[in-house]
């Protein structure tokens, strides 16, 4: 009786996590997705300061 109360119960939670790992896993590509959006946003505002500047620098140089 013991081993067939185990096997129920582990059935019985192994029912319980089948979706688990997918919906883990959509949480940590869409985490993933805005921290990458984030990042992209910060460089391209880096950037686009620095040539400003450079372009400023160039100009000073040449002029």
């Amino acid at each position: 009786m013991y081993s067939n109360d185990t096997t129920t119960l582990f059935a019985r939670l192994r029912g319980h996590e089948a979706g688990e790992g997918v919906i883990s896993t959509a949480i940590a590509v869409l985490i993933m997705a805005i921290l990458g959006g984030l990042m992209w946003l910060a460089f391209s505002g880096v950037f686009s300061t620095a040539e400003d500047r450079i372009q400023s620098e160039v100009e000073s140089i040449g002029g």
